[in-house]
């Protein structure tokens, strides 16, 4: 019989306080506009944003796992939480773009604690399941996320503004801090939580690192681009454009709904290999679609396949790093921050050189390595347990 599911405070603490920081992450583009015209923002100036939050959270995988292990991560949770609302709030009185880019990464750097600590948090909880919590907690930040263009665009045209938008949610940490007053990590600490310990992560990790970069590209070079592609590319009006993207965000929430169920029943790498084949056919009907229908088919069912490969790539990167899960959390968050930062800007560059149509033909280069990646992952991990099964017991 399998193993049932529980979710005590800890998981919906951790479900919310992802959401939270997921909210701020998908923000960033329906105030930019705000922004430029506010403050008299060129494009590039008004992109430093965006780029200051993602180099945040490269900073925050490279040194998040040390402040973890000095003040422990519950402590570290919160400053995460409360750090991210500051910058918010930064931001938010801001008036020049060296404060308001300034805020941007003191919300990824500081912000991505919570981006380090809760993938690890939710594996030592679940265990076995941690494919499970951790497809959820992405299901309800994917439903959170869609919530913030909203908000910006209905505070907009009140006196209150859009900034609102951002005070709000930068204000809702206090009601987590009192919600879930007793709540407590000491359950799910793990050696790496406290002790100056380091522990070295094995080879397979870093297959399972380099498949996380390539699905959180092709995941961001979509949110980036696509609205760009159907208006430029198979002529559809701005708006219009922009609101299809929408679809690509509501199939990955479905997927992400369905992939957690999936996982259980047919593993982990059977999932993720299916998901990879079906944003690969979704993607091509989008690449090669000449009507604006059939465009938007090939984006919601790319989504569809996309949504499950972050949760699950990343669970199995943790539970491959066994006692040192803070770590791994920390350079998957390292693969996250790299990913946003580079992979949407090379799309761009290339659609500068050859255009838009030409350019997206990386999002196959990436699936097809994802693929590759994960398949060499795959014997890698077989290979180990079954030297490790070979061995005489003690």
């Amino acid at each position: 019989m399998a193993q049932p599911f529980k979710r005590d405070r800890v998981t919906w603490l951790a479900y919310l306080i992802l959401a939270f920081y997921a909210y701020f992450l998908n923000i960033f583009g329906p105030i930019t506009p705000y922004l430029k015209n506010e403050l008299g923002l060129s494009y590039t100036v008004s992109s430093f944003h965006f780029s200051a939050f993602a180099l945040g959270i490269i900073g925050a995988g490279l040194a998040g796992h040390r402040v973890i292990r000095k003040t422990g991560r519950w402590h570290a949770l919160w400053i995460g939480a409360f750090g991210m609302s500051a910058g918010a709030l930064l931001l938010v009185a801001g008036r020049s773009p060296i404060l308001t880019i300034s805020a941007s990464f003191v919300m990824g750097l500081v912000g991505s604690l919570i981006l380090t600590i809760i993938p690890s948090v939710l594996a030592d909880q679940h265990g076995e399941l941690r494919a499970v919590a951790i497809s959820e907690a992405n299901v309800v930040s994917s439903i959170l996320s869609t919530i913030a263009p909203l908000l910006v665009g209905w505070f907009a045209p009140t006196v209150l503004g859009w900034r609102a938008a951002l005070a709000t949610a930068a204000l809702s940490t206090l009601i987590m801090r009192f919600a879930f007053s007793g709540a407590s990590l000491s359950a799910t600490h793990t050696p790496a939580d406290t002790g100056q310990t380091q522990h070295r992560l094995p080879a397979v990790f870093w297959f399972y690192w380099a498949a996380l970069v390539l699905a959180v590209s092709v995941e961001f070079c979509m949110v980036f681009w696509s609205a760009d592609y159907l208006e430029t590319g198979l002529g559809m009006p701005k708006a219009g454009a922009a609101q299809a993207v929408s679809l690509f965000l509501i199939g990955m929430i479905l997927g992400r709904l369905v992939c957690s169920r999936l996982e259980r029943r047919f593993g982990s790498y059977l999932v993720i290999t299916g998901s990879l084949i079906i944003a690969a056919a979704g993607f091509l009907v989008y690449w090669t679609a000449t009507a604006s229908l059939s465009g938007i088919v090939g984006l919601f069912v790319t989504g569809l396949g996309i949504a499950s490969l972050y949760p699950l790539v990343l669970s199995l990167a943790i539970g491959s790093a066994k006692e040192a899960t803070v770590q791994a959390s920390a350079f998957a968050s390292l693969a996250s921050g790299t990913a946003i930062l580079a992979l949407p800007l090379v799309l761009g560059r290339l659609a500068d050189a050859v255009g838009i149509r030409q350019a997206y033909a990386i999002i196959i280069v990436l699936l097809a390595a994802a693929f590759l990646i994960i398949q060499a992952a795959v014997r890698f991990t077989r290979r180990d347990e079954a030297a490790e099964s070979s061995r005489p017991q003690q």
